[in-house]
């Protein structure tokens, strides 16, 4: 059964990718009825039963995304092992919480939110060691970044949240954070001088590309592809599906896979909601949020060059760093590693992580 939902579930992703890239007026509508598709589907395979429990996923993304694919998987698979008992569904766009990340994370520990699936970069307004996920050049690569979601230091790390009400359920990678600019490829630290490149609204990012020369613009992101297009950011930073689903292609010459900064999906629900479930839908819930961790790396390999394959066919130029190139960020970002520290706020915890990683 869990095979045909995965065949499903990526058929239905690749189409709605393919259409997007066609440019296509039917995409939005094309999306949406793939992603019923595969519910519908799943739900036939594995209806829940009648008293079944509810539960809402809400996540920042729209159901083309990333995050939303693997919520869906996530859902599918804890209502199989919940023999029926658990009956989920997924809330897209941020629309539970108003789009507001900071709000979500209160009305999961309040309560009003069952489940919530936001980026641990989110978290560390509310807990800074979260940021030590995010240092530039702090993880080779995503092997790496998920030995050390699965660490001791990284569960005592994701399990502060405990103290907001939260119970994490599942910690998942996110791809690494690449550069897109509309002027030339970065191939070095030297190739971001006096580039303005949109940044988030976080002193780490602000930190790091200002030491690398850039003039840094924190911006909210739905402003930035008018900034691109008006030339008043001459480019911007995210994981590759970003520029792919918001069309950047169309502002932006060249793709540059500096891979400089990490992130993380908290996975979450309501302590006491979690508390009053059955011992066997607690199981199922866990077991889901530990066996999607894989799934959600093989799937984003994949999605990443279909992207990838989208941007380069629309104009863009891509360009990976060499390994001198790297090491040359890998020391601006040392560089950076005491104002690192005063943001983090724990130094045991950052210098657990480094050696963990082997940049201490």
């Amino acid at each position: 059964m869990k095979k045909n939902v995965l065949a499903t579930m990526m058929a239905g992703i690749m189409v709605c990718m393919s259409l997007a890239a066609c440019g296509g007026s039917g995409t939005a509508a094309t999306t949406t009825a793939a992603a019923a598709a595969g519910a519908e589907s799943s739900a036939e395979q594995a209806a829940p039963a009648a008293n079944a429990t509810k539960i809402t996923i809400s996540v920042p993304d729209p159901e083309a995304s990333y995050i939303y694919a693997a919520a869906t998987e996530f859902a599918n698979r804890a209502m199989e092992y919940s023999n029926g008992t658990l009956d989920i569904s997924i809330s897209g766009n941020g629309s539970l919480y108003g789009g507001d990340t900071a709000a979500g994370i209160k009305q999961l520990g309040a309560g009003s939110l069952q489940m919530l699936i936001l980026a641990s970069s989110v978290y560390a307004s509310f807990e800074p060691g979260f940021n030590v996920i995010s240092v530039p050049y702090m993880f080779d690569d995503q092997k790496q970044l998920l030995e050390y979601l699965n660490s001791e230091t990284a569960d005592e790390l994701f399990n502060r949240v405990n103290s907001m009400g939260i119970n994490v359920v599942g910690k998942w990678t996110r791809s690494f954070r690449e550069v897109t600019n509309s002027k030339r490829a970065i191939t070095s630290p030297e190739d971001l001088k006096g580039l303005v490149l949109r940044v988030p609204n976080n002193s780490l990012y602000v930190e790091f590309f200002t030491a690398c020369g850039a003039v840094t613009t924190p911006m909210n992101f739905s402003e930035v592809y008018n900034a691109l297009q008006l030339n008043t950011l001459d480019g911007q930073e995210n994981p590759v599906d970003v520029p792919y689903s918001n069309k950047f292609y169309e502002v932006q010459k060249y793709i540059s896979f500096t891979n400089h900064m990490a992130d993380a999906w908290v996975v979450g629900i309501n302590g006491k909601f979690f508390d009053s479930l059955t011992q066997e839908q607690k199981d199922a819930i866990m077991k889901a949020g530990e066996e999607v961790q894989q799934w959600n790396v093989d799937m984003m390999a994949e999605q990443d060059q279909v992207a990838l394959k989208t941007l380069t066919d629309n104009g863009m130029e891509a360009n990976e760093l060499s390994d001198e190139a790297k090491q040359q960020f890998i020391d601006i970002s040392r560089s950076c590693y005491p104002k690192f520290k005063e943001l983090i706020k724990d130094d045991a915890l950052f210098d657990a992580t480094a050696k963990f990683t082997g940049r201490e």
